[in-house]
């Protein structure tokens, strides 16, 4: 119960890391402002997308740990509807502590198949979408007067790269020094800001045409394909796992922890 009496707005919160970023910090006593699209992302994007089904599961699997839960469909392109989601879910929780910036797209597409519109797609949803994310709620924090903690999802790319996606690798780049900036200026609020960097998670990203998409693009450099190598046994974790770093800076045991970029990639950005 590391977070007893706290609030946590997350993004991406239907499925995938979102969703155990959701259930893990219920688990932990967090009530949980969720939102999701929950419906069709830009056409770059060869994956499934999540639906309104998948984010009323993650609503039913929050209750079922005995916490309450607001749950909504938001673009976070949108900063205006992201803003009424967390007023209309302070309104109601009473408080807002946590900020998990979750929601984000890739699409594998070798340097010259991006087009200009996949560019700018993949940068309005992962930096746009994530800077949106920290301004609709960073104010409830501070009006709170108790301190807080944002963690902004970004990636292994953002710390060393990912071949065949370059507006990724840019967008989460962007959201690396997003972290860092807000630490600064958020930090006399007692407010930390943090980046989490995954490697490979089994997640739904790997639905739909994303597995050919990928192959298509290391077919133009293979050599490539290995530099995202592991230093562990293990490959690909679970959304759980990279839940246990979201939840511990999430908590008190990382009081004195921002502007700080947090790997949990089995070692992959080294070598």
């Amino acid at each position: 119960m590391r977070l007893e009496g706290r609030v946590a707005f997350i993004t991406g919160a239907a499925r995938g890391q979102g969703r155990a970023h959701a259930v893990r910090m219920a688990k932990e006593g967090a009530d949980i402002i969720a939102v999701d699209i929950a419906g069709p992302l830009p056409p770059c994007v060869p994956y499934d997308h999540a639906t309104a089904d998948d984010l009323a599961e993650t609503v039913e699997l929050v209750k079922a740990t005995g916490r309450r839960i607001i749950a909504s469909a938001v673009d976070t392109r949108d900063g205006d509807a992201l803003t009424a989601a967390v007023d209309s879910g302070v309104a109601e929780l009473g408080r807002l502590d946590i900020i998990v910036a979750n929601a984000g797209v890739t699409a594998p597409q070798a340097w010259d198949d991006i087009s200009a519109e996949d560019f700018r797609d993949v940068i309005d949803v992962n930096v746009t979408g994530t800077w949106n994310t920290v301004m609709a709620g960073a104010h409830k924090i501070v009006d709170g007067g108790r301190g807080g903690s944002i963690i902004l999802i970004s990636s292994a790319a953002g710390i060393k790269l990912q071949p065949f996606m370059i507006h990724y690798t840019a967008s989460k780049h962007a959201v690396t020094g997003m972290a860092r900036a807000f630490a600064a200026e958020l930090g006399k609020h007692s407010i930390r800001v943090n980046s989490v960097h995954p490697g490979p998670v089994v997640t739904d990203m790997g639905t739909g045409d994303m597995v050919t998409a990928l192959g298509k693009a290391m077919e133009t450099n293979p050599q490539l394909s290995n530099m995202m190598t592991p230093f562990l046994p293990t490959w690909a974790v679970e959304p759980e796992d990279i839940a246990d770093a979201v939840c511990w800076l999430a908590s008190d045991e990382s009081k004195f922890v921002t502007a700080s970029a947090i790997s949990v990639d089995q070692g992959s950005t080294h070598y």
